[in-house]
């Protein structure tokens, strides 16, 4: 069981290793409940971060007569999100994942069209259906996993995982 209050008295003196057992004990649950805050993954983690900085800076102003030091913790939190949530309405902001993958595919596209199109390679890829060939792209071009991968198309992983297996497959015959 962890003491937050113990915890917070000694980020108050300057021990950052009491933060660090702060971050571990609550740092995933803060992201968690960030994330449902703002569903945006970006903004939770700027959210949970900037909500860390303000508890080191102000853990001298925690007071236990006023309620528990978790309950404080988590106030820093919600108070975070509202403010990101409230700043978002005023800015228009560009999906970072928008982004990346128009950037992405761009890449993908350039490395495609760098192969002749008498070599081998891209003659056997343009055999593949283009999920599959995205997705050995994605892999080998970019070095994402299946995961990122899985997230950038919007597939489930497990199908990323049986077209990038079936697609090698597929290449190792055509090549060989």
């Amino acid at each position: 069981m962890t003491d937050h209050a113990s915890l917070l008295q000694a980020c108050a003196s300057g021990d950052r290793s009491a933060l660090k057992t702060l971050l571990d004990a609550e740092g995933g649950r803060m992201l968690g409940v960030a994330r449902r805050m703002l569903r945006r993954q970006d903004l939770a983690e700027d959210a949970t971060q900037e909500s860390f900085v303000l508890i080191w800076r102000r853990a001298g102003q925690y007071d236990p007569q006023r309620g528990s030091a978790r309950a404080w913790i988590y106030t820093i939190l919600r108070n975070r999100c509202l403010t990101l949530l409230r700043n978002a309405g005023r800015e228009e902001l560009l999906d970072p994942a928008a982004l990346e993958t128009a950037s992405d595919s761009a890449t993908l596209e350039t490395a495609y069209h760098r192969l002749d199109l008498t070599n081998d390679l891209r003659q056997c890829l343009e055999t593949l259906e283009p999920d599959k060939r995205m997705a050995i792209l994605s892999s080998y071009v970019l070095g994402y996993s299946h995961g990122e991968i899985a997230g950038r198309m919007g597939a489930p992983l497990g199908s990323v995982k049986a077209w990038v297996r079936r697609g090698l497959l597929k290449l190792r015959e055509c090549l060989s």
